[in-house]
């Protein structure tokens, strides 16, 4: 029997539209390492970033996420003994790797060590002399006990001192185009819901705000949406790869607090009322002055931005800082004291402070910095990327409306993998369960040749539509191809009765009667489904809109293109 007798047109645009699933899939069979999704400081300072994929941590082969995990865990950092001499006292302590405090301007703060008093200035640390902050960072590894982490990538190969495990969070190198949602690849989902009635401009304000604070925390992987319920109550979602639940609940909903300081004194807050102006996108305002080389071979470019303060956090600023001391610097002569800028209590960035801002309660000041690069366009970059966040925290500094955690789940990386197996076994034996079943009924092999072909057929299209348009799959989603595939085979038991009746009944229908007949059927069916799936867009603030949309979607492509390539093979086959 030729083959060619079956390749009619309808197969052929079936055939066609596998091959663009498949370009679109792009199935990879080296899937080996571990891809990053979020590290600390120290990994990103080494150059190890976000998308980086790991083959090796210190010597030991990584394959998946528990051989990255069992690396990490055996890191060890000795115990050493440190002693610290202040201008107040003599301070003996045994570091695990941590220095328990924080210096600045050689003063202590923030200090964790019984003794150790905060505004103490450091003197000497062991037998290292500190009288500048140079002299505290050139020995730096000197004083804490360190170990050293080789990290190798499919880029390059790195070598770097620690004094503590580094936080890194990966997932499983994919094997394909398919982006994983929460459920399987890991990470944390939460749905918020503001304590009161906002408008769609404030909750849009508040994704940017929301966003921006995430991002200032190191959690780039992430997916902020607003959603609503069928009660027009409305929330946002926020799905975060490689995050925790203790991370998510420890600032996502909290309403958020900006705060700029001068030493100890508070200058301004993110309030309308102490910063009623941001120059942000003019460039007579706002911009690149200066770029050049240092003495270490690194390119550095100088931005700066005007904002204007209030009258009453003007005075305030000319009131800390007329008493100051002017220093020079390499950039220009400012006082001696830098402006500090923390969100949520954590330190964001350092500014100077202009020398004619000294005891001067001007409203229009210019806040600026550097950006720091290997080459003079990566520092360009730096800088405008740098400007662009100050820029966001001031003018978006605080939520204006305070959150509740309505839901907040959390999938490990192991458990969506495992989630990720299960899914495929529930499948492969839904495939072979259905073939069988149809065997029984019709008692013919044959039949389930096509049966097969659109069954698979269906299912790729399907994955190459997700793949193409970067939706992610979740579970919901994969409900969805059992809900669509499940109509697909009811379907195709109606098209295959249609060309099998009329054996014992007086009248005969052509082949094109019966399989108009059929798809009549199916069209109902089809227009039915497709309804019912609407108000799941939204029920459950959107957590069912992957369920509802590769529903939409599955019988969609079933009924425009495999149901017709199945009728035209059954059609073959039955002459």
């Amino acid at each position: 029997m030729s083959l060619k007798k079956y390749l009619t047109l309808r197969v052929w645009i079936l055939i066609f539209f596998l091959i663009i699933a498949i370009l679109s899939i792009s199935p990879r069979l080296n899937t080996l390492g571990v891809e990053v999704t979020y590290s600390d400081e120290i990994i990103k300072d080494a150059g190890i970033t976000s998308g980086d994929i790991i083959r090796s941590v210190n010597n030991l082969e990584i394959k998946d996420i528990k051989d990255f995990e069992s690396a990490l865990e055996s890191i060890k950092i000795p115990e050493k003994e440190i002693i610290i001499i202040t201008d107040k006292s003599t301070v003996t302590y045994t570091s695990k790797g941590e220095l328990g405090f924080e210096l600045k301007n050689l003063t202590v703060i923030n200090s964790k060590i019984q003794g150790l008093e905060n505004n103490s200035i450091i003197k000497k640390i062991d037998s290292y002399e500190i009288n500048l902050e140079q002299d505290f960072i050139n020995h730096y590894y000197d004083i804490l006990p360190y170990s050293k982490l080789e990290i190798s990538t499919t880029k390059k190969d790195y070598s770097l001192l620690i004094t503590k495990v580094p936080s890194i969070k990966v997932k499983q190198v994919s094997s394909s185009n398919i982006k994983k949602g929460l459920d399987l690849d890991g990470g944390a989902r939460v749905i918020l819901k503001p304590t009161e009635e906002v408008s769609e401009e404030n909750l849009t304000l508040m994704i940017e705000i929301l966003t921006n604070k995430l991002n200032i925390y190191g959690l780039r992987e992430m997916k902020i949406r607003s959603v609503s319920d069928n009660l027009n109550n409305h929330y946002i979602s926020i799905e975060l790869a490689g995050a925790t639940k203790e991370e998510i609940e420890e600032f996502v909903a909290k309403q958020g607090k900006f705060e700029a300081r001068i030493g100890d004194d508070l200058v301004f807050t993110g309030e309308k009322r102490d910063i009623r102006y941001v120059c942000r996108g003019d460039g007579s305002c706002a911009g690149i002055q200066s770029c050049g080389q240092t003495a270490q071979n690194e390119y550095i470019c100088n931005f700066e931005f005007a904002i204007r303060l209030s009258e009453e956090a003007a005075q305030k600023q000319a009131a800390i800082t007329k008493d100051l001391d002017l220093v020079t610097k390499e950039t220009g002569t400012y006082v001696n004291e830098t402006l500090d800028l923390y969100l949520d209590g954590r330190f964001v960035s350092s500014l100077n402070i202009g020398k004619d801002l000294k005891g001067n309660p001007s409203q229009s000041i210019s806040i600026s910095g550097p950006g720091v690069g290997k080459t003079s366009q990566t520092a360009m970059q730096n800088a405008l990327a740098e400007m662009n966040r100050l820029q966001t925290v001031m003018i978006t500094g605080s939520l204006p409306f305070e959150m509740e955690i309505v839901s907040l789940e959390e999938v490990s990386p192991i458990m969506g993998e495992q989630f990720t197996k299960n899914a495929l076994l529930i499948g492969v034996l839904a495939f072979l369960g259905v073939l069988a079943v149809v065997y029984i009924r019709y008692r013919k092999l044959k039949l389930l040749i096509p049966i097969a072909i659109n069954l698979f057929s269906e299912l790729l299209i399907v994955l190459g539509f997700a793949a193409l348009f970067k939706w992610n799959l979740d579970l919901p989603s994969i409900a969805g191809f059992v809900a669509s595939i499940g109509t697909g085979i009811d379907d195709q038991i109606v098209i295959t009765d249609e060309l099998l009746s009329g054996k014992d009944k007086k009248e005969t229908l052509s082949w094109k009667q019966k399989i108009k007949r059929a798809f009549g059927i199916i069209l109902t069916a089809y227009c039915t489904t497709f309804v019912a799936m609407i108000p799941l867009w939204n029920t459950a603030a959107g957590l069912l809109r992957g369920f509802a949309f590769t529903t939409i979607v599955g019988i969609t492509i079933g009924v425009l293109i495999t149901r017709p390539a199945f009728a035209s093979m059954m059609e073959k086959i039955l002459e």
